[in-house]
């Protein structure tokens, strides 16, 4: 007994549909495409968002504002991710990559969700006023990098 010996032959193995192969198949001479026209052609069609010669929705729809590309991305992290650390440890983004808190070790924002009772000392590019507030009452230390 083979792997493919376990199937059923009838239905479960359904042929490809052959198109344009002679009257007799019934998808021969236009092939199923019609006849005349921009689709019966090879590569016949329109381009995506093509609306026949009307102005295209996606031109028609007036543009706004613009896109700051030096604009700065934070990870956010909130203080409950932080529960797991040991008291008086030292955690900046290699800390956080490690425990995999973040993929790769990118700019990092702490937001104060979450409550802290143990202190740490927090190396971090922003820190949100509540969190450092949070830290800071349980006698861990906030620098900002």
């Amino acid at each position: 007994m083979k792997l493919h010996e376990l199937m059923s032959s009838n239905g479960l193995r359904k042929k490809a549909k052959r198109i344009g192969r002679g009257g007799g198949s019934g998808k021969g001479k236009t092939a199923g495409r019609g006849t005349k026209g921009q689709n019966s052609r090879s590569g016949g069609g329109v381009n995506v968002g093509f609306e026949g010669g009307q102005m295209p929705l996606q031109r028609r729809i007036p543009k706004r504002g613009f896109t700051n590309i030096f604009k700065k991305q934070y990870e956010i992290i909130n203080i409950r991710d932080l529960k797991d650390f040991a008291s008086g440890e030292t955690i900046d983004r290699d800390t956080l990559c490690k425990a995999g808190l973040l993929k790769k070790p990118v700019a990092v924002k702490l937001l104060g969700i979450g409550e802290i009772s143990h202190p740490l000392t927090i190396k971090l590019d922003k820190v949100s006023q509540s969190a450092k507030e949070k830290i800071e009452s349980v006698g861990g230390t906030v620098e900002v990098v």
